[in-house]
């Protein structure tokens, strides 16, 4: 079996692909993994249907020129959930092109009719 693309250690199966079918992630952070496999896996529709109707795109284009590979994932952060909400800070790596990029941001996430949601995402002071 595959491994996950999250960097979890687990396989996809066993790990991300239950969300990507559609099971509810438990929480906020397998719900932030889950969401990183998306991208390295190209899954627009679930990255999509677990984005918060206020702030998410009207579609959402994983075709890039030149396509973007990701590389793994860090988890820096993950708050616990308060009042349905929480927040999860990680390092994405990836590259374009051959050139090495990093994504450090803070996501917000909310929880509605137990479900969890992207709600939007922040560069954290890298003082």
């Amino acid at each position: 079996m595959p491994a996950c693309p999250c960097d979890s250690g687990l396989n996809y199966h066993d790990c991300c692909q239950p969300y990507h079918q559609g099971q509810p992630a438990p929480y906020a952070l397998a719900l932030m993994r889950s969401r990183y496999s998306a991208y390295a896996l190209a899954l627009p529709e679930y990255l999509l249907a677990t984005w918060h109707t206020e702030t998410r795109p009207s579609k959402l284009d994983l075709s890039e020129d030149p396509a973007i590979k990701w590389l793994g994932l860090a988890i820096k952060l993950a708050t616990p959930e308060q009042d349905n909400k929480a927040t999860v800070e990680f390092v994405a790596r990836y590259k374009v092109a051959g050139k090495a990029y990093r994504l450090h941001e803070r996501s917000d996430f909310i929880k509605l009719n137990q479900r969890w949601y992207y709600l939007s995402g922040s560069q954290p002071d890298e003082h």
